[in-house]
């Protein structure tokens, strides 16, 4: 049996856990200042989660690929946003590297669903091609 609920996605779980992580840092005195990084940031990790939501309610593999390379752009995003926050002393090394290892984490499942839908693409255009071959 597949998955019905986007909730059920170990992406999104990990996305969301990522979007957790962010808001902490934000409330962060240091970072309440800095208003635009501070924005750019949470924008970064709710459009990483977003995107693989709304990967899950598309129907062609085609549409569904290029929300979770959405996703994937925006946990990159993140990222860098996240050396600028510790580059100005906004955050701790060791809330960087928690931060940013789970951004690797979610970042990895994303793309694993990038890999296997790039595949299921592929598969359908060469089982479509042969059908044309045969005709």
């Amino acid at each position: 049996m597949g998955i019905e609920r986007f909730e059920e996605l170990h992406a999104w779980q990990e996305s969301r856990k990522l979007v957790r992580l962010v808001y902490a840092l934000c409330r962060k005195p240091s970072l309440k200042t800095d208003h635009e990084l501070r924005r750019q940031m949470q924008a970064a990790a709710i459009s990483s989660m977003a995107n693989i939501a709304e990967a899950h309610g598309r129907f062609s593999f085609e549409d569904k690929r290029n929300f979770y390379e959405i996703s994937h752009g925006s946990t990159s995003e993140l990222q860098s946003h996240l050396y600028v926050a510790k580059d100005q002393e906004y955050i701790s090394q060791e809330e960087f590297d928690e931060t940013f290892e789970c951004a690797s984490q979610a970042s990895r499942l994303v793309k694993g669903s990038i890999d296997n839908l790039t595949k299921q693409i592929t598969a359908r255009r060469r089982d479509r091609g042969k059908g044309r071959n045969s005709q």
